[in-house]
């Protein structure tokens, strides 16, 4: 193996924020002498956090100096290197000082006289590795510092070392590993950003954030490896200076406490990541090897071991792999072969197993047969794919290799573990694919990975399983609608679902297809008679996940919101009871929607925040995109607007390299949303407009009539009310055939916004009796709003301060405090005072009619689109901004803006 040749840019100190402010705060302090010592497993880059502090340090001198560990034996040999580092040359300590003794009382003399020249910093790294004289010297001197002396004294050594106990009393810093955001940043830059996704999952797992261990793996791997064109070698490369490193404390140990160690290394050969291994089975394992088990008492004592819960874990996770790689192959597959014979009983059947074939070399048929079966079992999913990945090392080249590793796979995905799915899938090499590695790498993209891309493959698994797997083949054709329903392409959906085969066996599932393959189709009154059958409440035994999905898809369909929202609660219960963790997000998502359609934005909020922190978590960006849509959907009504547009932000960014229709249309519309609820109606019913059209780019054809309302609203209220009528004819269809409690109060609504002056009242009128009728804070105070503004309009101001001051109750009731302000600018422009919310505003000496053109005109409005918003002339608003400048002492829209940015509001 060639290793990659890439030249690279210095590298940054990833996800060390915090250590650098303390480094700084150590080097800033002006008049007083600070010590301070980092201390760290091997790799974690306390060496690069010492030069990083001797390479910024600009206020005085600095000595510097590495440990050589083979002058370990020369006495005063640290002091010479450090004293040496000097720019200029200093004192030397005589050799008499030394030989009396005297050199810790010399040292510090000699530090307080440069100190008094300038800050004077004083770094040594690996100070365990100096010899005790000078260790025992500097330490002396570092706690004797006066706190006039201008010195600052930075150390690092390693974690228990020979001799720490003369640095006791000193400050320490002890330095974690890095997080997987920042373990992925410095991947980035390691390897310019050309690294396939899978692979980077793969070299975060292995490298267990040690910056060090990082760079091995990288500096191991070929381009083609790295991008994914080729497979990864197993094992994958390490270092092995840092390996040594690792494992040069633990040759102190006793034999009987390294025997452990190796036992407890290999017991976690079938744990997943993190997990540790089963302290009673180290145990058992101890006693059949004659080993003392007060071993593990010694290996926590020493810090490699630390135990809890009944497991064992590595403090370090690289000690670990030095303690596997040191011990010779035979002694480790004996180890496993111990842990073999101590796993007994039925249900270890499986761990047994996976020992086993931990200590076979080469191929062995009849013992991947045996894990095969064994994983058909009802172990937990990273339990089965750990032994499916053994099954199918231990097979020879072919066929069952390859179904055995997409079989893995799979588990690794229902795990919840992307990464290591993906990395499995590259392991398939045989030509043609099976089609259970299409199903899988199908399923991955649909939660991370272009929706289009998903249904093909999905398409492709359904081909290729056949009628020999009818669960995954029609799971494979239901996922590949899912994601043609994310991609916005109708037909597509369509055209999965009649790949559907019948399935007599299940009336419910076949009720459900039909019924959506009729409304797709148009026949809306099949599709609705045959969707109401799945709707009813389950007989016998609670439903699983999939049932209860099944009827939330079928309830939101129809407009049932109500049944929509008990159906995605069931589903998520179902989840949360029996798994896997890999839906949670989707189980989520669908609540949170039903919710945001039933108008319980509070229960959407922390629903969707949920599922987006497990979909962070999981690795689905896909599921997050959406979930960010439905938090900015929430944010349009609750605020603060600035969290409804980073929520839209996040989500565009998620779907529109995935071609996310569906999440980038509800950004849209929340966006939207959000602006009229500030009065930016114009610029509302601009983004609005292709969302619920009929042009080139349309929005989700699912999303588009729930829309409308708002597109109607703004686009009258911006004076685009020609545009609207083809919008509301539609929405009017739409409301005729769903069960949605809003629709007949939203078409009222818009009815009311396009009808002449005689005739308005009545339709607002009518829209508020459907409101009574059905129920719905939002929606009511929105009405009420528009009922009041139109009011006004016409002169009517007394008249108009009823429905605004209700409408204001409204918002307030259902928290869409986003709204308020609207509703409280409408009242003051009907004469109505208004308390305020919070402290005196910059607009304060204005009249109400004035704050509102001064707030238009401080986001951009020009007179015109000012006067259009507040049904004023373009005359009487230029009039009111004179006044306005005037009022408040500035000369020029722009000083008008600063001045409210300043304010916050």
């Amino acid at each position: 193996m060639t290793p990659s040749t890439t030249v690279r840019s210095p590298l940054r100190l990833y996800g060390r924020s915090g250590e650098l402010a303390i480094l700084e705060a150590l080097l800033d302090l002006t008049g007083r002498g600070s010590a301070l010592v980092l201390t760290a497993p091997p790799g974690l880059g306390r060496s690069a956090l010492a030069l990083h502090a001797a390479d910024h340090h600009r206020a005085g001198p600095v000595l510097y100096t590495a440990a050589a560990p083979a002058e370990r034996l020369l006495p005063y040999s640290g002091l010479h290197a450090l004293l040496c580092s000097a720019r200029t040359a200093l004192p030397v300590l005589p050799a008499e000082v030394l030989r009396s003794g005297l050199a810790s009382t010399a040292l510090l003399d000699l530090l307080a006289t440069l100190g008094a020249r300038g800050r004077l910093l004083v770094c040594v790294d690996d100070i365990h590795a100096w010899d005790p004289r000078s260790r025992a010297a500097l330490a002396f001197a570092a706690h004797r510092l006066d706190a006039g002396s201008g010195v600052r004294v930075l150390l690092t050594a390693a974690e228990r070392h020979d001799g720490a106990e003369v640095f006791a009393g000193l400050p320490a810093l002890r330095l974690a590993p890095l997080d997987d955001a920042a373990a992925g940043q410095l991947l980035e830059q390691l390897t310019e950003r050309h690294i396939n996704s899978a692979v980077r999952e793969e070299l975060l797992r292995e490298g267990a954030g040690n910056p060090r261990l990082l760079t091995a793996l990288v500096d191991g791997l070929t381009q083609a490896q790295l991008t994914g064109r080729q497979p990864l070698p197993e094992p994958l490369p390490g270092d092995e200076e840092l390996l040594d490193a690792c494992a040069a404390p633990l040759t102190r140990l006793p034999a009987g406490t390294r025997a452990l160690l190796l036992l407890a290394a290999a017991a976690e050969e079938h744990e997943p990541d993190g997990a540790g291994a089963d302290t009673g089975l180290l145990l058992r394992a101890a006693r059949l090897a004659g080993i003392d088990p007060g071993g593990l008492t010694s290996a926590e004592a020493a810090g490699v071991l630390r135990g809890a819960g009944g497991r064992t874990r590595f403090t370090h996770r690289p000690t670990r792999g030095a303690v596997l790689h040191r011990a010779p192959p035979d002694r480790r597959r004996a180890a496993h072969r111990l842990l073999a014979t101590a796993l007994d009983g039925p249900h270890h059947a499986l761990p047994r197993l996976i020992q086993l074939a931990c200590a076979t070399d080469g191929h062995d048929p009849a013992l991947a047969d045996a894990l095969t079966l064994a994983a058909t079992a009802p172990y937990p999913h990273t339990d089965r794919a750990a032994a499916l990945t053994r099954a199918a090392a231990l097979t020879p080249d072919g066929a069952p290799r390859g179904e055995r590793y997409a079989a893995a796979a799979e588990h690794a995905r229902l795990a919840g573990e992307p990464g290591r799915a993906r990395a499995l899938l590259a392991r398939v090499r045989t030509v043609p694919a099976p089609g259970l590695a299409h199903y899988v790498r199908g399923q991955l993209a649909l939660r991370d990975g272009p929706a289009a891309d998903a249904a093909q493959a999905l398409l492709t698994a359904a081909a290729l399983l056949g009628p020999d797997d009818p669960v995954r083949r029609l799971d494979a054709l239901l996922a590949a609608a899912e994601a043609a329903w994310a991609s916005g392409d109708a037909a597509a959906c369509l055209d999965a679902l009649h790949r559907v085969p019948p399935d007599p066996g299940d009336p419910a599932l076949e009720r459900c297809l039909t019924g959506l393959r009729a409304l797709l189709e148009g026949d809306a009154d099949r599709g609705r008679a045959l969707l109401y059958g799945c709707l009813g409440p389950p007989s016998g035994p609670p439903e699983g996940a999939a049932a209860q999905t099944r009827a939330g898809v079928a309830a939101l369909a129809l407009g049932e919101v109500d049944a929509a929202c008990l159906a995605g609660a069931r589903a998520l219960a179902a989840v949360r009871a029996h798994g896997p963790e890999v839906l949670l997000p989707q189980a989520l998502e669908r609540l949170a929607h039903a919710e945001l359609r039933a108008g319980r934005h509070a229960m959407a909020r922390a629903h969707a925040l949920e599922g987006l922190r497990a979909a962070d978590r999981l690795g689905q960006r896909n599921a997050a995109a959406q979930l960010h849509a439905l938090l900015a959907l929430a944010a349009s009504v609750e605020g603060p607007a600035a969290a409804c547009a980073a929520h839209a932000d996040a989500a565009l960014a998620g779907a529109e390299p995935h071609g996310l229709v569906h999440a980038a249309t509800l950004a849209g519309w929340a966006v939207a949303r959000a602006e009229l609820a500030v009065g930016r109606s114009a610029e509302a019913a601009a983004r609005l407009a292709p969302l619920v059209g009929h042009g080139p780019r349309p929005g989700h054809f699912a999303s588009r009539m729930p829309a409308v309302p708002c597109f109607v609203e703004a686009a009258v209220l911006a004076g685009r009310a020609v545009e609207a009528h083809p919008a509301v004819e539609d929405f009017a269809h739409w409301t005729a055939t769903t069960a949605d409690p809003h629709a007949a109060a939203q078409l009222a609504r818009c009815r009311a916004l396009l009808a002449p002056p005689g005739e308005a009242a009545v339709r607002y009128e009518e829209a508020l009796a459907h409101h009574d009728r059905y129920g719905g804070d939002f929606e009511r105070a929105r009405t009420q709003l528009l009922y009041g503004h139109w009011l006004r309009r016409q002169r009517r101001t007394r008249e108009a301060r009823g429905p605004l001051r209700d409408a204001l109750i409204g918002f307030e009731r259902c928290g869409a405090r986003l709204w308020c302000a609207r509703v409280r600018g409408e009242l003051r422009a009907a004469g109505e005072a208004v308390a305020a919310t919070d402290g005196p505003s910059p607009l304060s000496p204005l009249t109400p009619q004035q704050q509102r053109i001064a707030r238009c005109v401080a986001e951009g409005a020009t007179n015109r689109e000012v006067a259009l918003r507040l049904s004023l002339s373009t005359r009487t608003v230029d009039h009111h901004l004179r006044n306005v400048f005037a009022a408040l002492g500035i000369r020029s829209r722009t000083e008008l803006a600063r001045l409210l940015d300043r304010d916050g509001r």
